[in-house]
């Protein structure tokens, strides 16, 4: 309690109010009066003392009870012995008890510590008030007049429970935040098994530490406990000694980021660390068997380019909720990436019942998705592993059954597969195959094999297409069949597709040189068209002296015109400008859709040979894409002619240019004649 000396004119008025209340009790208190202890009545609702004895004047350097009375003991009364205060009045009101602490107070701003006893006391106009009574003034020992400081105005809660009954202490940290002391050790467990665990460690070592949820006055709160077991000082009866710290911020605030650490942002999935951290704690659990799922969403890249990206992500949104309906609790979704999903599925005994689990997930997973008015058809791939965690990392299940959705794509998407050791043999296969694409694209193995193309008005040979071949040390000559899959699958195409126009740019330089006026043309594939370094290497080329841009046709298929046909547009146009001419590969077989043919600058197009192969049934079709070719201005030229009816057919309804096994297959240019350089 601090107070100071102080008269006002407001503090006098108010003393002659609250000396009528001193007057009421003086009766009571006439035995008082003669106490050698000081002793006097605090009212706790107004901070003023409402009467006194000389023993106490005394001790709070007053020069008469009015004095004493007129003073305003809030004047430098810390926040914390002001609610300590008001502690004792609550209990006070609730029942009759009285209090012995430790107190320091200051009359005038001079210390004195003294041993106080506190009871309630009933004014006459029914307020609680405080007797206060001091037993013995307090040794000078600084540690022990300092302790007693410290533990009033901390804010660490300290308090001490009997074993199995109500509080027998509390600071007032303590007193504030838990409540009443009638509240029993096992009542501030909000959770019962939480109590049982401290007791348990209590009774084995005698203290124990733990993060719990504790009822407090102001609701269910987060706090570090520290408890030892001891003996009441006062009883000798065995007592708790509790140490508290609420951490709910920061325990809010872990848990909070600690969600963020295992969840994808995007569709609230678990994530890849997290699922990994899983299968390793399960590797400890011998008897654990799981199943693991491995999907994507089939050419979500055509979801992102025709709708945008954000019907995109409504769209994996969408299918993690799809997948969270379905699965078992125990069972977890984990978003990998982009539009590649895992779903862990535990199985105890049988994989039976769990493969129908995982036919009933991937019958949910696909189906229209809506956005808006737009209806979104969306399908699925799936892989399906079944491994056990203490014999098989996650990372090896999750090839599993990567290998297994692999396996779902080459049969023809939406599908599910389930993983077999053949394939796992056809996938390492396939591993060392793409090795030894990397060392031959290093060595510059790849060759390229031409193919003429004759003008059919004059039989002679226009141009050369240029088709790529591997020419392997042991094997010899590799078709493309046997590696371009592999490369488009690995992302090697990149680099595959560089090479093939570095060396059709060296042939055609060659071609310059010699004087010959010789076309080429080389494919572009959809991966390779994307790249953004494609224009400019075919910039780099364009830049040097005589390089003759405009006999270099590249060839793209339909393909490549899906997404946003404006940026598309656009980057044809920046490659004509440089003089490239470009040509429509495999036309009428991929996107059917002729509103591009107005909208880029094609110089020519190549009639697919499943139309050929079809003649005269496909004439019709034929005839079209002639008609076609003339409107526009651009070179029809028909692809696999094998036989002479074909090329008759052809040259009576005048096509510009044919190419196929019947004029020549590919091959290296000398054995065409045509090697200049």
């Amino acid at each position: 309690m601090h107070a100071k000396k102080a008269k006002s004119e407001g503090d006098i008025s108010n003393t002659d109010h609250l000396a009528s209340d001193a007057h009421a009790v003086l009766d009571l208190f006439s035995g008082a009066r003669n106490l050698s202890t000081p002793v006097w009545v605090y009212d706790v609702d107004n901070c003023r003392v409402v009467y006194a004895n000389a023993q106490a004047c005394k001790m709070w350097q007053a020069e008469s009870e009015e004095d004493l009375c007129s003073r305003d003991m809030s004047k430098g009364m810390s926040s914390t012995v002001a609610k300590r205060l008001k502690q004792y009045q609550a209990d006070f009101i609730e029942r009759q008890t009285t209090f012995r602490e430790m107190w320091t107070l200051y009359p005038n701003g001079e210390p004195v510590s003294s041993s106080v006893a506190f009871r309630g006391f009933r004014l006459p106009d029914g307020r609680m008030a405080m007797q206060c009574e001091v037993l013995e003034r307090a040794s000078d020992e600084p540690d022990n007049l300092r302790s007693a400081e410290a533990l009033l105005h901390t804010d660490v809660k300290i308090a001490l429970f009997e074993l199995d009954g109500p509080a027998l202490y509390m600071n007032p940290a303590a007193r504030n935040s838990i409540g009443g002391p009638s509240k029993s050790f096992q009542q501030l467990f909000v959770d019962s098994k939480d109590y049982h665990v401290m007791m348990f460690e209590l009774d084995g070592s005698g203290e124990h530490r733990m993060v719990a949820r504790v009822t407090t006055a102001s609701g269910k709160h987060w706090f570090d406990l520290s408890a030892k077991l001891c003996s009441d000082a006062v009883t000798g009866q065995p007592a708790v000694l509790l140490t508290a710290f609420d951490v709910s911020e920061l325990k809010i605030a872990r848990d909070k980021a600690r969600y963020l650490a295992d969840r994808d942002q995007l569709t609230g999935c678990y994530n890849r660390a997290f699922m990994h951290r899983l299968v390793e704690d399960l590797a400890n659990a011998s008897e654990v068997r799981c199943t693991l799922l491995y999907f994507d969403v089939d050419r979500f890249k055509n979801v992102n380019d025709t709708f945008g990206h954000e019907a995109g992500d409504n769209v994996l949104r969408e299918l993690a909720l799809r997948a969270q309906q379905v699965i078992g609790p125990e069972d977890i979704v984990v978003r990998l990436g982009g539009d590649e999903f895992a779903i862990l599925l535990y199985e105890d005994a049988d994989y039976v019942h769990v493969h129908q689990k995982a036919k009933v997930l991937f019958c949910n997973l696909s189906g229209p998705v809506r956005i808006g008015a737009t209806s979104i058809d969306v399908n699925v791939s799936m892989g399906i592993a079944d491994f056990t965690p203490a014999q098989t990392d996650f990372e090896s299940a999750l090839r599993q059954a990567d290998i297994a959705l692999y396996h779902s794509k080459r049969e023809g998407r939406n599908r599910y597969t389930i993983y077999t050791s053949e394939m796992g043999a056809a996938a390492l296969d396939r591993a060392r195959f793409k090795t030894e694409i990397e060392s031959a694209l290093k060595q510059r193995d790849f060759v390229l094999h031409y193919q003429p193309r004759i003008d059919l008005r004059s039989g002679n040979v226009v141009s050369m297409e240029g088709l790529v071949r591997w020419k392997h040390p042991e094997k010899g000559i590799v078709g493309p069949d046997n590696f371009i899959p592999i490369c488009e699958e690995t992302g090697l195409i990149d680099s595959l597709g560089q090479q093939v126009l570095e060396i059709g740019f060296e042939q055609a330089m060659k071609w310059q040189d010699a004087g010959e006026y010789m076309h080429l043309s080389l494919n572009i594939s959809p991966r390779q068209f994307a790249d953004e370094r494609l224009t400019d290497m075919l910039a780099s080329f364009a830049r040097k002296p005589g390089f003759p841009t405009d006999r270099i046709e590249l060839e793209i298929t339909e393909n490549v015109l899906i997404g946003d046909l404006d940026d598309i547009a656009s980057k044809l146009k920046t490659i004509t400008d440089m003089g490239y001419r470009i040509a429509i590969d495999d036309f009428g077989t991929g996107y059917s859709n002729l509103s591009y043919i107005s909208r880029i600058p094609l110089s020519c197009i190549k009639i697919d040979q499943s139309f050929v192969s079809q003649l005269p049934k496909s004439g019709p079709i034929i005839r079209l894409i002639l008609s076609l070719g003339k409107q526009i201005g651009a070179t029809i030229v028909a692809e696999g002619v094998e036989t002479q009816d074909q090329y008759d057919w052809l040259s009576r309804h005048h096509c510009d240019q044919i190419q196929g096994f019947f004029i020549a297959r590919p091959a290296p240019l000398d054995e065409l004649g045509g090697d200049t350089g």
